[in-house]
């Protein structure tokens, strides 16, 4: 995640808010769900119609059950696997991967970046990680990133996940070059960060994309996304150097002009300078960019800022942030069923040093668990018991390697996944 973006930061909150928060547009009668519902298919994770997140949810709760040790069903597995087309591509949701995908299926770049982090970490999925990769490798625009679908503008979230997923499957991103310009996807990460001639308190920050003019407009969730994307991390990252203390901010003054040199590196440092900034003045917590909401909450971004600080080692950050969402738990309670959501609170807390069995109380692992089908096993002490699932022994050739893969979300938002906060599935569809 992210989790969560549009050609517009703006439109991409309203899109994620809608999801994600508590007073969601969406009817919710009992008769508006129901089809979505009954016609679900017994792998899937979540209970919502999954036409704009199937596949990113179902990438985000595979890949947050595997890096604490869960070996999920084999029927969610290959669910995940049944979405993928002939091309290596995947699109947002087929409703019947029976039927092969044409000109007319929709390829998602970020559905299918999401996958291919999933599988990775996952083990056993070689072949079919192997073709995602060269998909992307196909549809890279010419400035080093990727859009939302093929031949689309390129954006922070996309570029952002999408790095993730070379990392994920053994490919080096800074020589991942398209084939025009020869410019990695880093040199497009890049482009979309806030430098000195911006406003003071925005410097660091990222862009979802230029509007119209060129210009950048400081994105919360883009910031997330690419600070974890430009050190080469994802979500599913566990900190080991110990705290590395605040982030050192973008230098502006003498420098401006010819001054250091601006790595991927530095790059995520002044982005986690303005996001640990953002947060203190939130109270520990970022904030809704949805018109009229701006005083709420964006619980799925906060969660994303947290798993990009712990990445950096900035670990007392972090944690203050990660105390937060355990605290405020509650209030977010309406949209942590779903997969997405979970699967990112998940990360977050193991990201930053916190339980995701013991997180105020909640039992994030297993409230995960009870939203797809029963895993094979569940580690003990992290789930209460044995797993009796709908599994039989003959399914071991899921793989369950439970090593860490670099993913970088999106940003994308909340529960739609929020991206890395996550579903930039979601948020970008619906904002159409």
């Amino acid at each position: 995640m992210s989790l969560r973006r549009t050609t517009a930061a703006l439109a991409a909150s309203t899109v994620l808010c809608a999801v994600a928060a508590p007073v969601a547009a969406a009817d919710e009668s009992p008769s508006a769900q129901a089809p979505a519902q009954r016609d679900l298919p017994s792998g899937l994770y979540g209970k919502d119609d999954p036409q704009y997140d199937g596949v990113w949810r179902q990438s985000t709760a595979l890949l947050a059950q595997d890096a604490v040790g869960v070996k999920p069903a084999s029927e969610a597995v290959e669910w995940l696997t049944g979405q993928q087309c002939e091309d290596g591509s995947f699109a947002s949701h087929r409703p019947d991967p029976a039927e092969a995908c044409t000109a007319k299926t929709v390829a998602d770049v970020n559905a299918t970046a999401a996958a291919v982090q999933a599988l990775a970490a996952l083990g056993g999925h070689g072949e079919r990680v192997e073709r995602a990769v060269e998909w992307l490798r196909l549809v890279q625009n010419d400035d080093g990133g990727w859009g939302f679908n093929p031949g689309s503008p390129s954006d922070a979230n996309s570029v952002s996940v999408v790095i993730g997923a070379l990392d994920a499957a053994g490919e080096d991103p800074a020589k991942t070059l398209s084939s025009k310009e020869e410019r990695s996807p880093y040199d497009s990460l890049l482009g979309f960060q806030l430098g000195c001639d911006a406003e003071e308190d925005e410097r660091g920050a990222f862009a979802y994309q230029p509007d119209e003019k060129g210009r950048l407009a400081a994105n919360d969730d883009a910031t997330a996304a690419a600070v974890l994307a430009a050190r080469g991390e994802g979500p599913a990252v566990r900190t080991g150097g110990g705290d590395r203390g605040a982030a050192e901010a973008l230098e502006c003054g003498k420098n401006d002009e010819g001054g250091a040199e601006r790595t991927p590196a530095r790059a995520a440092d002044a982005g986690a300078a303005y996001l640990t900034r953002v947060l203190e003045a939130g109270g520990g917590h970022l904030k809704s960019a949805m018109p009229g909401a701006e005083e709420q909450p964006d619980y799925g971004n906060t969660a994303d800022a947290v798993i990009a600080l712990a990445a950096g080692g900035h670990l007392d950050a972090a944690g203050k942030s990660l105390a937060w969402l355990e605290k405020n738990l509650g209030s977010w309670d309406k949209t942590t069923g779903s997969p997405a959501a979970l699967g990112q609170l998940v990360l977050a807390a193991r990201a930053a040093g916190g339980d995701p069995a013991d997180f105020g109380g909640v039992n994030l692992v297993e409230r995960l668990n009870d939203t797809g089908p029963a895993p094979v096993s569940v580690p003990s002490g992290t789930d209460g018991g044995e797993d009796g699932g709908r599994q039989d022994a003959a399914e071991d050739g899921d793989g369950g390697s439970g090593s860490p893969v670099m993913w970088s979300l999106i940003g994308a938002g909340l529960a739609a996944g929020a991206g890395v906060g996550f579903l930039i599935s979601v948020r970008k569809r619906r904002a159409r």
